[in-house]
């Protein structure tokens, strides 16, 4: 019988070995309620930290759970500090409540008077409550967000059951038929948001994979609530996307729904804008020109599509909001900034996950092979490389000009195949299209020439097409199958996400998914890599790491080979 498969250190990081017998099952639970931090091809490391503990917490994990099965699992004995810390942050979920009081204001709620006295006379809470002479303590309703924020900062996150807005009232349903029904786990993320409309429910995040169909659970949501909805998005295409998709799926008309653009301001009982529109301004020092929208269509929900990207100025104009509903949709809550718990505090917690493997063995994504291809400078890229600032390493290892001949390589294994090949810098692609000939989409290409070239790689017409960042969101491409990523944003893991999601969509010949990623060899490109790869490992996926010299001309790599 073999060991236990953990190894927890006293600091709150979980080993996981990677061969061990018990790796899968061992994976899945660990997800649960840890964060994966590294991955080295031996050993994971995970870490325990208070949100990912209230994540677990609100979606009905407990402490019984956790605890016991980690002492369980753990080759060592687990150290008391460890335990106990984790024991605390679940107790202190909940332990803050808001309700409402009388003259538009809230009360502050908690079980122990000792931590409320505390946490009042800290000066973050202290500036916005008031004490009552009984030791009652209230806040002004518009100081909610507020609130929320200092208290998960300090540790304790808040329960908030201070009521919604109704919003202005829709009249729609859904329109179902042979081509679209919800599915089970689309109903049930939508059902675990509304909550039956109670204040225990009405605020946030889903998390699905790309091609797990989130814009229908966005909808299934507005048709549990029936109100005025605003949708937030990454840009104008999937803006327009939202509102096919509306159209297609509800029985609402052209007249209720409105695009909210740079090309367009219609504001309507669904609006659609993006996050760019809302930040814009003339200057610096200047106000936000539409952040007002959040104030003008009586809104009673907020659907912030790829919640992980959500900017700074609108998670402040959010904090101002809180009586609004609020919907977080996004294939991952990884955020490069660190603002994990702004999420948490103003959009809401976890309601609804399901791991990227689980759809796939349903038949709702398709199954996927990630390759990391490893590329060798050239002599003189060596030199140029060893003699360069850390900066200027980055760009030199991801523009290596010897990427060029492995692109080529795979376009020939796949020419029969859709793909889309995927980078950062605007360079790099503009020299690639001219290489082979391909169509190109940048952020400088306007919309009606994206929309055109979409739909001829949606129709066939266009099989093969190269794209700048602005492909990594909310681009409906459901026949892509191949994704080549030829250059990346650091050691983002968010993008990794995006970008395998790309090529995730069940295929209509049953057909797999392959996923590319070009690296330099022996490279802080290489680096970036492992932890661009992090979230993907996390959710059960494995890179099959091979030499640019093993790709061939016969297409064995990729037709068939287990990563």
């Amino acid at each position: 019988m073999s060991e236990p498969p953990l190894i927890v250190q006293a600091d709150g990081a979980v080993l996981l070995e990677t061969q061990h017998p018990e790796y899968e099952r061992a994976r899945e639970r660990l997800a649960r309620f840890a964060e994966l931090e590294k991955s080295p091809e031996y050993v994971h490391f995970y870490r325990i930290t208070p949100i990912s503990i209230w994540n677990a917490a609100a979606l009905g994990v407990t402490v019984e759970q956790v605890i016991p099965w980690m002492e369980e699992n753990a080759r060592f004995p687990v150290a008391k500090e460890v335990t106990e810390r984790i024991a605390e942050w679940f107790r202190r979920y909940g332990m803050m409540r808001l309700e409402k009081a009388s003259g538009g204001r809230l009360q502050l709620h908690c079980g122990e008077q000792d931590v409320l006295k505390e946490m009042i006379e800290h000066p973050t809470v202290e500036e916005i409550v008031e004490v009552a002479d009984d030791g009652r303590v209230f806040l002004p309703a518009l100081r909610r967000g507020d609130l929320k924020q200092a208290l998960v900062r300090l540790g304790y996150p808040v329960d908030d059951r201070g009521g919604y807005q109704s919003g202005a009232t829709m009249d729609f349903g859904l329109v179902c038929d042979d081509s679209f029904q919800l599915r089970d786990y689309q109903r049930e993320a939508a059902a675990a948001f509304h909550m039956g409309g109670s204040d225990l429910g009405g605020c946030g995040v889903i998390v699905l994979p790309c091609g797990a169909g989130k814009t229908v659970v966005g909808i299934a949501v507005m048709d549990l609530l029936q109100t005025n909805t605003l949708v937030l998005t990454t840009n104008t295409i999937a803006v327009r996307q939202w509102l096919r998709e509306i159209l297609a799926k509800t029985s609402l008309t052209t007249e209720y729904v409105g695009e909210y653009t740079g090309e367009h301001k219609n504001i309507r009982p669904v609006t659609v804008a993006t996050y760019q529109i809302l930040t814009h301004r003339r200057g610096k020092l200047d106000a936000f020109t539409h952040l007002s929208l959040f104030d003008r269509g009586a809104f009673g929900l907020i659907i912030y599509d790829e919640v992980h990207l959500l900017p700074a100025p609108v998670f402040r104009a959010t904090a101002g909001i809180q009586a609004r509903r609020r919907l977080g949709l996004t294939a991952t809550l990884v955020r490069e900034d660190g603002r994990q718990d702004e999420v948490f505090s103003l959009i809401g917690p976890k309601r609804y996950e399901l791991p990227w493997k689980h759809l796939e063995g349903l038949g709702f994504l398709a199954v996927a092979r990630c390759y990391e291809v490893r590329v060798q400078l050239s002599e003189e890229r060596q030199q140029r490389y060893a003699a360069a600032t850390a900066r200027h390493q980055i760009r030199i290892a991801a523009d290596n000009e010897q990427k060029i001949d492995v692109v080529g390589v795979l376009l020939r294994q796949h020419k029969d195949d859709r793909v889309l090949v995927i980078g950062q810098y605007l360079e790099q692609l503009r020299h690639l299209a001219v290489v082979f000939d391909l169509p190109l989409i940048t952020g400088q290409t306007n919309n009606a020439e994206r929309d055109r070239l979409y739909s001829a790689f949606r129709e066939g017409k266009v099989p093969h097409l190269i794209v700048s960042k602005v492909g990594n969101f909310a681009v409906d491409l459901p026949d892509a199958n191949v994704a080549i990523q030829i250059s990346g944003t650091f050691g983002s893991r968010q993008e990794e996400a995006q970008r395998l999601g790309r090529v995730l969509r069940p295929k209509a010949d049953d057909g797999n998914a392959t996923f590319y990623t070009l690296v330099s060899a022996d490279t802080r490109e290489q680096e970036f890599a492992k932890k661009r790869q992090l979230f993907l490992t996390e959710q059960g996926y494995s890179y099959q790491i091979v030499g640019a010299g093993e790709l061939g001309e016969n297409g064995t790599l990729g037709k068939g080979v287990s990563a």
